[in-house]
């Protein structure tokens, strides 16, 4: 069974959506994205996605807030995370998200054995690694 056949986003089938222009797109999605997609419409940044996704190039951004368009989709986008680019492999799931919820900026606290002498607010300092 393939995945892609049984997604939809708003009603549309993810075939229909790659058809779609961008000022299409927008008019399926929520409000905010709505707004920010008109806005950056013009942006050469969605422009630059779709010529570097056709000629399989690597894209890396620092541009969190760009929201994930139906021919980002089966794409790896590298997003900056505030120290390194992590690698996002766009799934139809996706649509309509920021990229920027898919790359965590924080590093999980791990708790540690406090050492000899140490305080017990020294068991919160994560590992290195």
């Amino acid at each position: 069974m393939d995945e892609n056949t049984d997604f939809r986003y708003r009603g549309k089938t993810l075939e229909e959506l790659k058809k779609m222009s961008l000022k299409e797109f927008s008019e399926l999605t929520n409000s905010r994205a709505k707004r920010n997609l008109k806005r950056n419409e013009s942006d050469p940044f969605y422009q630059r996605i779709e010529k570097d996704l056709q000629n399989h190039k690597t894209i890396r951004t620092h541009k969190r807030d760009t929201i994930v368009t139906p021919k980002m989709v089966d794409k790896t986008i590298y997003v900056y995370s505030g120290k390194e680019f992590k690698p996002v492999v766009i799934m139809p799931e996706m649509i309509g998200h920021y990229l920027g919820e898919f790359v965590l900026t924080r590093k999980r606290l791990t708790h540690g054995k406090a050492g000899i002498g140490a305080t017990k607010s020294s068991t919160a300092i994560s590992e290195r690694k």
